[in-house]
């Protein structure tokens, strides 16, 4: 089972796993553990990640890069309307009012979604770690912005299930850098001691977000984040860009941005020069040769000049960091560390800022560019059964507080009530308990939408389906369990009414059988109790809703919505018997049941199951596509090497090995298929390739069999003979009498003379063959038959001559029981010492042709 964390950002992605009992950052095909996210389309396939950015400034109209803010987005909104002016390639409007991409792929336009195109990018990730673990990867944890809402973290998973990856949780940036940080940590304080607070920054190439963390051992809780979604490297190289276009204006008559070609050269230039002066405070120069028109351009920077340049840039740091400390309530003291990750957390002068907003030194101790793929990795390993990791719970936090409005039965005043504050704490759960006597509507929305980047505050509507009065005309309880998920996407999850039905006399008293239900009753999921879990810290001034019997009212409760606490129950008045009145009638009992409703969902946001499977079935043909045609490149590439590398050696090794009008013929032929790779053979099937490789080979085979041969036969030959001489000279050693032979049996010794008289003859005569032959002929006998001879010789001789001796029991010597046998001599001469006339023996055994005595002398 594979377990993968997946860091996709705007300009790159990072892949993590778990392997060998730690976390891995994995390589491309390219060596190189970023993967840029950017995809190109071409006449015959698309390219993923290096291989399209190389196409760039090339293909600039067909290649799509920086798209990840368009997830969950209408093209009407005003993010979307000022970010197509900067974009090489066209966005349009999608029948469902979504940001569609128009690019030229396979000779046709289409129309691709944002959701398709991450898959496409999510494609190459997985594959990728496929490649690199050797096995097939569907769990994994995908990163995202803390500040992304529900419905783009929705279109985030749709364009996961799009690739057939199963998301175990959209993880927060970071959260992520938070759970990398301290899993690791064996000094962190224990759960009973004040946590140890420590402030994670990222300034990455979109956006800047800041995150509080308190670490107890073993336990994570974020207790605020912040954001800035428009501050990021980005933006400072388009203030290098437009400073060096107004430069190149004025000094070469040049309009870099009148081309598109002439801004992507400028803005990668400006890229790497923003990444040298963090380094480097000297003068730096910028070269680009033939700009535009054939002109080269340079100019200077320096570090002193640039943040001048991005002075506004550098002010807005401070913003968001305000903004934490402000909603957590924590000062500078009570941080115990900064650590900063991110490309542009490299900025000198980012990091200053930073420092001094904190009044400390920023840490550097985790990886800026991967800490949040190892920390997705993590998570992931923690959630999967098939991985053993530590201990370590972790809590997040609602980033953006959410409400509920929903309509009375009787009044046209519409009821609101906020569920989720910010920073409350998620994954969470919240029963409701409304008074219905039929269907009705609930609406979930952002309480503070000034606050959320994003156009659209409404979340969706949820209607609860099936609600009926009881049968004695009273409004029926409806309990709405409403979720934050551990995607950290706002979901009413279950809705069910509690009836009141007449219990049988035989059934056993029910513990639901109070009419107005008891506080203390079972929750309706197995679960609720795990999942519904809120302290005074996590409560802050919410009104009172029903969680599971937990009270958390500071407000006057809303008459549509009611805790179950706020119910006293009379069940105990009702069954008081009072001596001065008759015995009332039996009443009949009563019995509670929750009966499941079926809940409506209407998002803002969400792909309908047709289009989603119209774009998995689009990308399975797409993968299939890039699959023939990286076969059929293969093939090409494979007659144009084999058309290289006989050229080359028909002149050098190989030329001795075919004859002089052979020689002619194959250059000619390699020639002729040179000429129709580069012209009419450019782009053919597959198949046309594969007859090519097949002409070729037919007549280049041999000459490379025949050069082989000559390399391998004589050191064969040279084999055989050794094997030949070794077994003759034993033969010829038993035929002389030699001792240690005298065990073999004679029957077996002839064998062995017989097979070597024939490998002999054999030999003998594939060699004088063999010599007949000329170098360009092909061999009388491959080197291939000479080892299957070497085996077949082994096979019989080596049995024979080297089959062990017959062991041969040493003579033991007996006491006599009379005889004067038992003094300190003779009891030395029975341990087998003070021996005389014994001859030399191996690992104490005698043998048959070998003379054994002792002697004694018992006197």
């Amino acid at each position: 089972m594979s377990v993968v964390g997946l860091d996709v950002g705007s300009q790159s992605c990072y892949i993590a796993v778990a392997r060998a009992g730690g976390i891995e950052t994995i390589a491309n095909e390219f060596s190189d553990r970023c993967t840029p996210s950017v995809i190109s389309f071409g006449s015959k396939n698309r390219t993923i990640g290096v291989a399209a950015k190389n196409q760039q400034v090339t293909h600039a109209n067909n290649t799509v890069s920086n798209f990840k803010r368009f997830h969950g987005r209408a093209f009407s909104d005003p993010f979307i309307q000022k970010e197509k002016e900067n974009l090489s390639y066209d966005l349009v409007p999608m029948k469902n009012g979504g940001v569609g991409i128009k690019v030229m792929y396979l000779d046709e336009e289409h129309l691709f979604s944002v959701e398709q195109i991450t898959a496409m990018l999510l494609t190459k990730l997985k594959e990728t770690a496929e490649n690199n673990l050797k096995k097939p990867v569907t769990d994994c944890v995908i990163s995202v912005p803390s500040f992304f809402t529900d419905a783009e973290r929705r279109s985030v998973l749709d364009a996961a299930q799009i690739v057939g990856l199963n998301c175990l949780r959209l993880m927060n940036d970071m959260t992520a850098v938070a759970l990398n940080y301290g899993i690791y940590k064996q000094d962190l304080p224990g759960l009973d001691e004040k946590p140890r607070v420590v402030v994670f920054v990222d300034m990455g190439h979109s956006a800047f977000q800041v995150s509080a963390c308190a670490f107890n051992k073993g336990k994570l809780k974020v207790l605020g984040t912040a954001f800035d979604p428009f501050l990021g490297g980005k933006n400072f190289d388009e203030k290098l860009v437009d400073h060096f276009c107004a430069e190149f204006k004025t000094k070469y008559k040049l309009d870099a941005k009148s081309k598109v070609r002439a801004l992507l050269r400028l803005h990668q230039e400006c890229e790497k020069l923003k990444k040298l002066m963090s380094s480097n405070s000297t003068d730096l120069p910028l070269s680009i040769e033939c700009f535009m028109d054939d002109t080269d351009v340079s100019a200077k920077m320096s570090r002193a000049q640039f943040e001048e340049l991005c002075a506004e840039l550098l002010q807005k740091i401070d913003a968001p960091l305000r903004w934490l400390m402000e909603q957590t309530q924590l000062k500078a003291d009570d941080v115990s560390a900064v650590e900063i990750v991110g490309g542009a957390t490299r900025i000198p002068a980012v990091k200053e800022k930073i420092a001094k907003f904190f009044g400390k030194d920023v840490s550097t101790t985790l990886n800026a560019d991967e800490a949040v793929a190892r920390g997705c990795a993590l998570q992931c390993a923690i959630l999967s059964p098939a991985f053993k990791v530590r201990e370590f719970s972790v809590t997040d936090a609602v980033p953006f507080p959410i409400s509920l409005v929903w309509s009375h039965d009787s009044e046209d005043t519409e009821g609101v009530h906020e569920v989720f504050g910010r920073n409350h704490a998620a994954p969470f759960s919240k029963v409701l308990t409304f008074l219905r006597s039929g269907p009705f509507e609930l609406e979930a929305f952002y309480s503070d939408p000034q606050s959320v980047p994003y156009p659209e505050a409404k979340i969706g509507r949820f209607v609860v389906q099936n609600v009926s009065a009881q049968k004695d005309g009273e409004k029926s309880r409806v309990k709405v369990k409403v979720r934050v998920n551990s995607h950290g996407i706002f979901t009413v999850s279950t809705a069910s009414m509690v009836e009141k039905v007449p219990a049988e006399d035989s059934e056993p008293p029910s513990v639901d059988a109070d009419l107005e239900g008891q506080s203390q009753g079972a929750p309706e999921n197995p679960d609720s109790e795990k999942s519904i879990q809120q302290d005074s810290s996590d409560a802050g001034t919410q009104p009172q809703v029903q969680t599971d019997g937990q009270q958390t009212s500071q407000s006057p409760p809303s008459p549509e919505l009611t805790s179950e606490e706020n119910k006293t129950p009379d069940a105990d008045k009702a069954n008081e018997k009072k001596v001065d009145q008759p015995p009332e009638a039996k009443k009949p009992k009563i019995k509670v049941v929750n009966v499941e409703l079926p809940v409506e969902a209407n998002l803002v946001w969400q792909l309908g199951r047709d289009l989603l499977n119209m774009y998995i079935e689009t990308e399975g043909k797409m993968i299939m596509q890039d699959k023939l045609e990286k076969e059929r490149n293969d093939a090409k590439n494979a007659v144009e090497e084999c058309v290289y590398e006989f050229r080359g050696k028909l002149c050098g090794p190989y030329g001795e090995f075919v004859g002089e009008q052979d020689h002619e013929n194959f250059l000619r032929l390699l020639t002729q298929t040179e000429d129709w790779l580069y012209e009419e053979g450019e782009d053919q099937a597959k198949q046309a390739y594969v007859d090519k490789l097949e002409e070729l080979m037919k007549i280049g085979t041999p000459i490379k069999v025949r050069f082989q041969e000559a390399e391998e036969r004589p050191k064969a030959l040279e084999e055989l003979g050794q094997r030949l001489q070794h077994y003759a000279k034993m033969a010829a050693d038993f035929r002389d009498g030699d001792e240690k032979y005298n065990h073999i049996d004679e029957s077996e010794m002839k064998k062995v003379e017989k097979s070597v008289n024939e490998a002999m003859e054999w030999m003998n005569d594939v060699m004088n063959a063999q010599a007949r032959k000329s170098l360009d002929q092909d061999p009388v006998v491959r080197a291939q038959e000479i080892k299957a001879k070497i085996k077949e010789l082994n096979s019989t001789c080596e049995p024979v001559v080297t089959q062990p001796k017959p062991k041969i029991e040493s003579p033991k010597l007996e006491r006599t029981p009379n005889g004067p046998n038992t003094d300190k001599k003779e009891d030395n001469l029975d341990q087998g010492k003070n021996v005389g006339a014994d001859p030399p023996q191996q690992n104490g055994e005698c043998y048959p042709n070998e003379k054994s005595s002792v002697s004694m002398d018992l006197d």
